[in-house]
């Protein structure tokens, strides 16, 4: 994956220094996408950005966490970046149903856009126990997944803007439905991601309006 150098473009970084960091932060993804968490090894990384040796990689991140941190802050920066690009920057946070179609309808998308970050994002999950890697990752991917939009839900239930139903139950609904159209999307990526974005956005809206 081709990283934007411009995520860190607020470090104080050289224009060196970024390329270097977002070539090991792009390799990582993709080796964590093609070999999953556990053979993420620093070797490996390094075979796969062409690095001479894996020094440089403790030079950028220091440690294993280090690297974590700024694969996973990248890869929500990506896909935020690819949320305000659908909507043209201009999704207002108090349109609480345009918000929740929005969302779901970006993160299906993405599915096909970033299918890497979707991967990293499953192994980053499911290997949140490591010793060695980020202690935040489980929190910040389930905010992002769950419980982010759980306070969204809240907030427009407040407002008004939906209905009567346990925010925290209704948001791991609907990122369990998303989690089902990306095991299907693996299996036959022949799938219509197009027809799945309108109509998983369409019963949850049905379901969460007043």
């Amino acid at each position: 994956m081709q990283v934007n150098t411009d995520l860190m473009a607020e470090m104080g970084l050289s224009v060196t220094e970024a390329a270097r960091r977002a070539q090991i932060i792009g390799a990582t993804i993709g080796v964590i996408a093609d070999l999953g968490y556990r053979k993420a090894t620093f070797a490996k990384i390094k075979e796969r950005a062409g690095l001479s040796s894996t020094r440089m990689i403790s030079y950028h991140f220091t440690n294993k966490a280090g690297l974590m941190q700024a694969v996973l802050s990248t890869v929500v920066e990506t896909k935020n970046e690819f949320l305000a690009a659908r909507t043209g920057g201009a999704l207002d946070p108090a349109d609480r149903p345009g918000y929740l179609r929005a969302h779901i309808e970006t993160s299906i998308a993405f599915l096909r856009a970033y299918p890497e970050c979707v991967r990293v994002l499953t192994e980053l999950s499911a290997n949140s126990d490591d010793a060695e890697g980020w202690s935040m990752t489980k929190v910040l991917v389930d905010d992002m997944r769950v419980h982010g939009l759980a306070r969204q839900l809240k907030q427009g239930q407040a407002e008004g803007a939906f209905g009567a139903f346990t925010p925290e139950v209704m948001a791991m609904s609907i990122a369990q439905a998303i989690d089902g159209v990306a095991a299907a999307y693996a299996a036959d990526p022949a799938l219509d991601l197009e027809k799945y974005e309108r109509e998983v956005a369409d019963a949850f809206v049905k379901a969460t309006a007043p």
